[in-house]
């Protein structure tokens, strides 16, 4: 039902759409700004752990893991984080929250296949460190960007 508001202008179903698709928009800008951020935090921490001797060697195949992978591949799962987060924008009534949840669940996933590697505890604690500063720059802004919302 549409109505008459102060203006004279029709508020109704058409205004909430155009906010709707404003917030998402500014949810995917955020979220992209946030995945730079994210991509360069984790290449200057693993730059910094290779300067004190972390070689990031993985077993498996004997290769060593160049810095730039670990800017794609944090930008690869940022980017993951935000279509997940637009989902939860689009069809979650509390998306902040659940967004929270699953973020942090996915998070903990994430940490299983660097315990897993065989690399030695130097190289393992630094991926899971990296995995660490990833999420602690993604998460926090992706929910604050959703809490606009009234959870």
């Amino acid at each position: 039902m549409n109505s008459m508001n102060g203006t004279g202008m029709v508020a109704g179903p058409a205004l909430d759409r155009t906010s709707h698709a404003h917030r998402l928009r500014r949810l995917a800008g955020i979220g992209f700004i946030a995945t730079l951020a994210a991509m360069v935090a984790t290449t200057l921490a693993a730059a910094l752990a290779q300067a004190v001797g972390v070689d990031f060697e993985v077993p498996d195949g004997g290769e060593t893991i160049p810095l730039s992978g670990f800017a794609v591949v944090t930008g690869f799962f940022s980017v993951v984080g935000i279509v997940i987060a637009v989902a939860l924008l689009r069809w979650s009534a509390r998306p902040a929250k659940r967004f929270v949840w699953t973020a942090v669940s996915l998070t903990a996933i994430s940490l299983v296949p660097p315990l897993l590697s065989g690399a030695d505890t130097a190289t393992t604690t630094a991926l899971l460190g990296l995995h660490l500063v990833a999420a602690t720059v993604m998460i926090p802004t992706l929910a604050r960007s959703l809490r606009t919302r009234t959870d």
